[in-house]
């Protein structure tokens, strides 16, 4: 019998992980945009998009966009603005916050997602703001990141929405959708942050975070982008991007030629 085909070499987890995650396994096949053609893009899409509602939500408070963001983590914005707008109804201050109890607060969360850790997260920062920061929320990353419950994402849009300092609020979407436009090239959203503190002009450090989570969540998905639909398409470089199928228009209803008359 001939010798059987030496099998493929099987694809490790950690590639598929990343495929999966819509991460980048390869680099562009084009030079790196420039930052003048990511500026043009992200001028775009502020065109193209309503305004991320968390900054109506909070009204910039620091403290709201805090608690509004920890809620947020996991959580789709259509449970997360009403469950935010239920809590802050009831309390909306550090002060107000630890009177309530972990009860009290799951309730007024719930569906949030992981409700039950959330509310006692809320509860826990909240303490420490008091006891630590006298009741203020402190505008630098390395300060907010001792507060339980709080990651980089969150520091760096409490520091950016809520005190309207410079700061790059990287989640997701920010990460997969500059790696698809070819802007960067970089496996993990905290490599994202770095590499865009040093490419991405300053002006752009407020806006990039807003209009790529709206952009993510409409057009350009981890799975199916809406390339056929994308205002900024002609700039993407669709870094390892398959585009949905484009669908095919619903065909005209023929008109029915008129009875003739007896």
């Amino acid at each position: 019998m001939p010798p059987k085909p030496p099998s493929a070499k099987p694809e490790s987890s950690a590639r598929k992980a990343s495929t999966r995650l819509n991460q980048p396994v390869s680099e562009p096949t084009l030079p790196l945009l420039d930052s003048h053609a990511m500026a043009e893009i992200l001028e775009t899409l502020e065109r193209t998009y309503d305004f991320h509602p968390m900054g109506a939500l909070t009204a910039n408070n620091p403290y709201k966009v805090l608690v509004a963001c920890v809620l947020s983590l996991r959580t789709k914005d259509e449970v997360m603005i009403p469950a935010s707008e239920r809590l802050f109804a009831v309390a909306d201050t550090p002060q107000a916050m630890v009177a309530l109890s972990p009860e009290t607060i799951e309730k007024l969360v719930f569906p949030c997602g992981f409700y039950k850790t959330k509310a006692r997260s809320i509860i826990d920062f909240s303490q420490t703001l008091l006891d630590e920061f006298d009741g203020k929320v402190p505008n630098t990353i390395d300060a907010l990141l001792t507060l339980k419950g709080v990651g980089r994402k969150t520091a760096n849009l409490v520091v950016g929405l809520g005190h309207g300092l410079p700061a790059i609020c990287v989640d997701t979407h920010v990460h997969r959708i500059c790696n698809r436009l070819g802007y960067i090239v970089t496996q993990t959203p905290d490599e994202t942050e770095t590499v865009l503190r040093e490419k991405l002009p300053l002006p752009y450090w407020s806006v990039i975070n807003t209009v790529m989570v709206l952009h993510g969540q409409q057009t350009c998905k981890p799975i199916g982008p809406r390339c056929d639909v994308c205002t900024v398409a002609h700039r993407c470089q669709q870094v390892n991007v398959k585009p949905r199928p484009v669908p095919k228009a619903a065909p005209k209803n023929k008109t029915q030629p008129s009875a003739s008359k007896q």
